[in-house]
């Protein structure tokens, strides 16, 4: 097993400089925010989506086109709003009275990397569109099912102010995410930064430096990095954990804990956790690569009670006493 692992790594340390020359890319516009910038990659090489949460003006819209950019794919941005139907995002049949035919107009989900921009404002109808084609990665128009191109990754913003005229996302929809961020405010001297060059005369130019066809392969590689016998029941433990606090001595926590985290979780941690090693340039993962990425993974799988709202605890402060206590390998 030491040589496979020896020739992941060398794999990985291969196609990563590909990733760090994207990294680098981004760099250029999106000053800071290394978290967010970072945890985009990861959903790219683990073919996932993300729920990106924050205030307006923390670069969540640039960062998305920058990605696109960057690695020279089709990019369409959707502003979700309570009108808004699912033709809308779908596409449609429009009829021809001379040929007596419908021809289909496919809409804006036709894309490789797609935002949607305060998805919580729009109706269930609509958010539920999206479904299909985050999870089976096709789109049915007119009873024909169209497979939608590889890259495909969903970024989703909600704003955690202002929610008046919002629905809340349902939890089987909020499930499909792989990583939920919270985007907090730059520091002081990035600020200074970004103010510099956002009001320059000459915006950074962003150029392809990576095809698609390279994520694809990046991929594969990601798919092939070692996980230990171990490392899997850590992970195992920790989203069963969720369901369960009391199997693993975590009596403290089963008042507070209303429903546990599904199985993507214990999928994604995996999936997640391979992608944060070959972001390290490892051909293995560690329990440290699970601690690092399993807020992201968990914090909106855990749903609290009202006991824990009541004790101003949220889910973020009970996976985080999941990670204290559950034994690392």
């Amino acid at each position: 097993m030491a040589v496979d692992i020896k020739q992941v790594t060398e794999k990985v340390e291969k196609e990563n400089a590909l990733i760090k020359t994207l990294q680098q890319e981004m760099g250029k516009v999106i000053v800071g925010q290394n978290y967010m910038v970072e945890r985009l990659l990861i959903a790219l090489l683990a073919d996932g989506h993300i729920l990106l949460e924050g205030v307006p003006g923390l670069a969540k819209t640039l960062a998305v086109k920058t990605l696109a950019q960057a690695i020279d794919t089709p990019f369409q941005r959707i502003q979700f709003t309570p009108d808004l139907l699912p033709a809308d995002l779908v596409g449609t049949l429009i009829y021809n009275p001379k040929t007596g035919e419908f021809t289909t107009k496919r809409g804006p989900l036709f894309s490789n990397i797609i935002l949607a921009d305060e998805i919580n404002r729009a109706p269930a109808k609509v958010q539920s569109a999206l479904l299909e084609a985050m999870q089976e990665r096709q789109i049915t128009l007119g009873g024909q099912t169209y497979k939608l191109n590889d890259p495909f990754m969903v970024l989703a913003t909600q704003n955690p102010i202002e929610q008046e005229g919002t629905y809340p996302l349902p939890e089987a929809q909020v499930d499909r995410f792989m990583l939920k961020l919270r985007i907090t405010y730059p520091k002081k001297n990035e600020e200074l930064e970004i103010m510099d060059r956002m009001a320059g005369s000459s915006p950074a130019k962003v150029n392809a430096v990576v095809q698609p066809d390279d994520i694809l392969r990046a991929r594969d590689v990601v798919r092939n990095i070692y996980v230990d016998e171990k490392i899997k029941n850590y992970i195992v433990n920790l989203v069963c954990a969720t369901r369960d606090p009391e199997a693993y001595k975590l009596k403290n926590l089963k008042h507070l804990i209303m429903y546990g985290a599904s199985p993507r979780a214990t999928i994604y941690l995996n999936i997640a956790s391979r992608a944060y090693a070959f972001m390290r340039g490892r051909g293995y993962v560690t329990p440290d690569d699970i601690k690092a990425i399993g807020m992201d993974v968990l914090r909106h799988r855990v749903i609290v009670t009202y006991e824990a709202e009541a004790e101003e605890l949220n889910s973020e402060a009970i996976v985080k006493r999941i990670f204290d206590e559950i034994e690392v390998p």
